[in-house]
């Protein structure tokens, strides 16, 4: 399991300065907001989640994912680790419902491509498990050792191995996609994805043209310029398969503004799929709403597989 120290999260989560970039109005800042007139540092916090709920909330919150996901994955030791690809961390954990056709909850992990795992995010599954559903969470290479077109990649190559194999291992009922960060972001790309039924994203960034100036990010992704225009969803042609977007009430107006406009976006295309914010909760608390089985969240999830049911 990925260990948490305090000064190596501290380091990672910190805001730093870079210089500025002019960015086109399409790129998907809250109105309020000129990033063209912003300061360096204002720019840099935009979207800096950790420093908005505070680095030691944001670090307890993150070791205590770890703790509860350590109890659950010992639970399910015939189905951890199961490899995709050539990658340390392209592998699967699966976790097989008693009905093998009951719907599987896939749960991208967050951590703006640079941080997180498998390991630490498994705990996400308890609210599907706890209603009957399978679950699983693939990892992926984090950055800097992998671009964004590489991870995005990466996971592509993980659907195509669950579509293949997942059946084997228990699991052949309805898939719904979610992710949470830059997992959102994932679930927006990989919508598309024959296994995938439905899909659920948590706090996503869908433009990517800001993260430019937010070094707590593109120090280690290092966007390029095809990337922004290929990878960003608000720039993309949406698939038309039901698509829910969830936010926190209590989450940065850069990050509202995200999935607002992203739901915008889908529903000028006439694209199925709620917009969900969730009151009271920062980008952080947002999780625990998917984990407990009795949540707004959780009945929205469902919701997902009775609609394509």
């Amino acid at each position: 399991m990925d260990s948490i120290d305090r000064r190596t999260f501290l380091a990672m989560a910190s805001a730093s300065v870079v210089a500025p970039t002019v960015l086109s109005a399409r790129d998907g800042m809250a109105k309020d907001m000129d990033w063209q007139t912003m300061s360096l540092e204002a720019r840099n916090l935009a979207f800096n989640n950790s420093a908005h709920v505070g680095l030691e909330f944001a670090r307890k919150k993150m070791e205590g994912w770890a703790g509860a996901s350590k109890l659950l994955r010992a639970g399910y030791p015939g189905h951890l680790d199961l490899p995709y690809g050539q990658g340390d961390r392209n592998k699967w954990d699966l976790y097989p419902a008693a009905d093998p056709k009951a719907p599987c909850l896939i749960h991208l992990h967050g951590g703006y491509w640079q941080r997180g795992s498998k390991e630490i995010y498994a705990c996400m599954a308890e609210g599907a498990l706890a209603g009957g559903w399978s679950a699983a969470l693939p990892g992926y290479t984090l950055a800097p050792d992998a671009s964004l077109t590489q991870i995005t990649a990466e996971l592509r190559s993980a659907l195509d191995w669950f579509g293949a194999n997942a059946a084997a291992h228990g699991i052949s009922g309805p898939v719904i996609l979610t992710g949470w960060s830059a997992g959102g972001h994932l679930t927006a790309m990989l919508l598309d994805h024959p296994v995938v039924t439905a899909g659920l994203t948590i706090s996503g960034v869908f433009e990517l043209a800001p993260l430019r100036d937010s070094p707590h990010v593109n120090d280690k992704v290092r966007l390029t310029e095809t990337e922004i225009e290929t990878l960003s969803p608000i720039r993309l042609p949406g698939t038309d398969k039901p698509l829910s977007v969830v936010y926190g009430t209590g989450e940065l107006p850069a990050m509202i503004a995200s999935s607002r406009d992203f739901h915008a976006h889908r529903s000028q295309a006439h694209l199925p799929g709620d917009l969900i914010p969730v009151t009271k909760v920062n980008h952080f608390t947002i999780l625990d709403e998917l984990r407990a089985p009795n949540s707004h969240l959780a009945r929205s999830i469902l919701g997902l597989a009775a609609r394509v049911a």
